[in-house]
């Protein structure tokens, strides 16, 4: 793992033409409520199964809600053998410090019509 960025900095790469692959290891359920506008979204009990996805990424950056689980998924992603060349970073303080805008998924109702 190359260490932490701050979401300023995350947010500058994702305006540039070096835009980073951003890593949402959220459950699905709380990346479709809100994300960083073109993240992936990998679980992080899914991360082992899915890492091979991210082998043609120069620059990887894992995001969580807080900061702190996506420096686990850092660094496992930096240890596969198909990424060790790649810059792998965390965005530090998570989404809770993330001031950008967020992307979300319009989730359908599939709850009965309540008659009150």
């Amino acid at each position: 793992m190359d260490g932490e960025i701050s979401p300023e900095a995350v947010e500058k790469l994702c305006e540039s033409a070096d835009r980073p692959r951003i890593v949402d290891i959220r459950r699905p359920a709380a990346f479709r409520r809100g994300h960083i506008p073109g993240s992936q979204n990998i679980p992080f009990e899914r991360l082992p199964a899915e890492i091979e996805t991210l082998t043609d990424a120069d620059h990887i950056v894992t995001v969580c809600p807080h900061g702190q689980a996506s420096i686990q998924a850092a660094r496992l992603i930096n240890s596969y053998e198909g990424t060790q060349s790649a810059r792998v970073e965390s965005m530090h303080g998570g989404l809770t410090e993330w001031n950008g805008d967020l992307e979300a998924e319009d989730i359908p109702d599939e709850g009965p019509e309540t008659p009150f």
